[in-house]
Order: structure tokens, then C-alpha cells, then sequence
């Protein structure tokens, strides 16, 4: 696994919001990770997240985006491994630049055969705290190309968005309606090999094509939340027990929930 991160690296993130990372896993490390995250979709069946919630794939126009499946360390040993490694917490760590990294939910994001594009979007504002520091990594378990669904980013726009969002829907550039600011920034194309991953920082606007081919294009992601953050009052993936007991303010450091996977 390559996860020494540099001076350059960091600054390059800082600027653009996002960074390629050609080579992160090996051929084997790529076999691991395919056959964990394999197991982990096929053990979960319906359910979008652990347990009972989010059952069945989502319906319209996002069900045909891609297949999502929540949390996936949650209920598979093999997931937790990969998860949990303190490697990629400090990688994530570093580029944000804070002290500490949690696990706010991984996410297989599997685009099926002509799937739909992902529309232009933000990640931060879904969930349930505010940070400009927020970062994930997406993993390609298969090539991501321009014919079946690569990421597209625009440099720069973490530096000028807030927490004001639109869901993935039929309008790819319904963002920009919110932003049309970004409106006539350039998009950059991040095609990967398999093996290959990015970083993207929370508030950076970014998007998929469509799969135009008959073949599935598998991507493990995980968002990683700073150490500290407090409750914004968004329940999204947090189960009820927590929603039960927590108010606005309140820190986001169950272990159980978001395991702090890297602290200085």
C-alpha cells in the first residue's frame, strides 16, 4: 500500500480540494480488497445499511446511479480490517491537515451496467456534522474511464462552497443552480486504474459519468470525519440509539458509531 504523503501532495490537495493516487494498492492488496468488499455487498442483501435500515435499493432515477451499500465494516471482520487501518486515517489526516481522523461511514458505490451519471453534488452537507476538513478516499476495485463512470472534480470549489447542497437527481447540474459560481469553473476528468484512489475533500463539487458499458465499475469509498466534531442536528446514518440521546453540539465520538482511526 502506498501511503506516504508528501509536502507537494498536501499542498496540491489543500489547492484543488482533491488528488489522484496512482498505485495505492498492489495487484494482491487489490485482490484483498475486491474479494472483502464482494462478501460484504453479497452478506448484506437488501439492506443499504446494518440491520434493517435503508432496505432495497433506492427508487427512480438515483436506484439507477449505482448500488450503495452503508457501513459495510459494521457487519463484516474482513471490511473492519481494511476500514480501521490507522495507514489511511493518517493519509487522510495529513492532508486535511487536523489532528485527528474518525470513520464516518464507508460506502461500495457499484455502478451497473449503463447506470446513470452521478450528478454534480457535495458530500458534506448530507451528514451530520459541519466541517470544511471532512475528506474521502475512493478506491477503484475495477479501471473507472471516461466509458463506464469516472469521477469528475472542479478544482478550487471547496474553497468557495458552503453547506448548501441538492440531491443526486435526474438534472446533473442542478448544483450549480445553488453555486453559479462554479458554474463556469472547468471540470477535471479522474480516470483510475484499479488499485489506483483519490482524496476529495467534503465540500468539493464532483460528479460521475454514466456507465456506457456492460460491465460493473466497483469503487469503495469511506468518508473521514475530524476528531471533535459536534452533532449539526442531520440524523443521516446514525442509528437511534445515538439520534435517542444526542443534542446540537454534542461531540461525535461514540467508538461504536465513528472509531477514531488516527490521532496524533
Amino acid at each position: 500500500m502506498r501511503v506516504d504523503v508528501t509536502q507537494k501532495d498536501i499542498d496540491s490537495y489543500q489547492e484543488n480540494g482533491f488528488i489522484v493516487w496512482d498505485g495505492f494498492l498492489d495487484q494482491d492488496e487489490l485482490e484483498v480488497w475486491r474479494a472483502a468488499v464482494d462478501e460484504a455487498v453479497e452478506g448484506r442483501k437488501t439492506s443499504r445499511l446494518p440491520g434493517e435500515r435503508w432496505q432495497g435499493e433506492a427508487e427512480g432515477y438515483y436506484g439507477k446511479v449505482f448500488k450503495q451499500r452503508i457501513n459495510l465494516w459494521m457487519d463484516n471482520p474482513r471490511m473492519k480490517e481494511l476500514m480501521l487501518d490507522e495507514r489511511i486515517g493518517k493519509m487522510a489526516a495529513d492532508l486535511a491537515g487536523v489532528e485527528g481522523m474518525r470513520v464516518w461511514h464507508d460506502q461500495a458505490l457499484i455502478k451497473g451496467p449503463w447506470a446513470n451519471p452521478t450528478a454534480w453534488h457535495l458530500d458534506t452537507p448530507y451528514w451530520s456534522f459541519s466541517s470544511r476538513d471532512a475528506i474521502s478516499i475512493w478506491i477503484a476495485l475495477d479501471d473507472a474511464t471516461l466509458e463506464n463512470g469516472c469521477l469528475f472534480f472542479i478544482p478550487g470549489s471547496h474553497r468557495i462552497t458552503r453547506f448548501d447542497n441538492v440531491g443526486i437527481g435526474e438534472e446533473i447540474g442542478a448544483l450549480f443552480q445553488v453555486y453559479p459560481e462554479l458554474a463556469g469553473m472547468k471540470a477535471v476528468a479522474a480516470p483510475m486504474k484499479a488499485g489506483s484512489c483519490s482524496f476529495h475533500n467534503g465540500l468539493t463539487a464532483h460528479g460521475a459519468h454514466a456507465n456506457m458499458t456492460p460491465g460493473l465499475r466497483r469503487a469503495m469509498t469511506c468518508a473521514f470525519m475530524p476528531d471533535g466534531s459536534t452533532f449539526n442536528g442531520q440524523s443521516n446514518v446514525l442509528p437511534e440509539r445515538i439520534l435517542e440521546k444526542i443534542k446540537v453540539g454534542d461531540l461525535l465520538n461514540d467508538p461504536e458509531q465513528n472509531p477514531l482511526v488516527f490521532s496524533r
